[in-house]
């Protein structure tokens, strides 16, 4: 009896020791400051995927717009002369209302004056300006532009258009019924042009008065 006592009791100091051998080979958990402590696990770090970069547009020096170059073709507008008509017309128109073999109440055609200088005229005011100097006269009756226009018309003609030659103006002059025609021309240079008249019987394109005069510039 008293050995198997023994037996148990050194079978639980064995027991003992060896409990305390065991615990003490464990190292105790150390926190994180440092000290003995639960030690928490650690989530293993994912590997951080590279951005992709997008490249850069390069920016671009702005491009020069096409070159206007000036139109070397377009030519200066001549420059518009003015003439003083009526100091050479009065003159003209009194001479030629005092000539013998015009008679009294014919019926006149005042033709448009025709431009001969080495210029541009504007013959228009020109041929307003013999116009206006006849009118009143007392001693012609002269065709109305109006007639004169429908008369250029049954020729096929403009009503801008200018004779130009005396057997025209003659034939204009007979078809509206008139005895006389006076035929006006610009000549001479441009710059100081001069102004002829001739009074012409339609019947025969015989010259029965003429004059000249010189148009000063204005």
């Amino acid at each position: 009896m008293i050995k198997t006592i023994g037996r148990y009791a050194l079978v639980t100091a064995l027991a003992a020791l060896l409990a305390g051998c065991i615990s003490d080979q464990q190292p105790a958990p150390v926190d994180q400051a440092g000290g003995a402590g639960t030690q928490q696990p650690t989530t293993p770090e994912q590997p951080q995927q590279p951005v992709p970069t997008v490249p850069s547009v390069p920016t671009l020096p702005p491009q020069p717009g096409p070159i206007e170059h000036p139109d070397q073709t377009a030519q200066p507008t001549p420059r518009e002369r003015h003439f003083d008509w009526n100091s050479a017309v009065q003159p003209m128109v009194g001479k030629m209302l005092q000539a013998s073999g015009a008679n009294a109440g014919s019926v006149l055609l005042v033709d448009s004056v025709n431009n001969r200088t080495n210029g541009s005229i504007n013959t228009a005011e020109a041929t307003g300006v013999v116009r206006n100097a006849l009118a009143n006269n007392g001693k012609f009756t002269l065709v109305t532009e109006q007639q004169l226009t429908v008369a250029k018309q049954q020729l096929g003609l403009s009503a801008q258009d200018s004779l130009g030659t005396r057997s025209k103006a003659i034939g204009i002059a007979r078809n509206v019924g008139a005895q006389y025609v006076l035929y006006c021309n610009a000549t001479g240079n441009v710059n100081a042009p001069a102004l002829q008249m001739q009074l012409m019987l339609v019947q025969t394109g015989e010259i029965i008065w003429s004059g000249k005069g010189a148009v000063q510039q204005q």
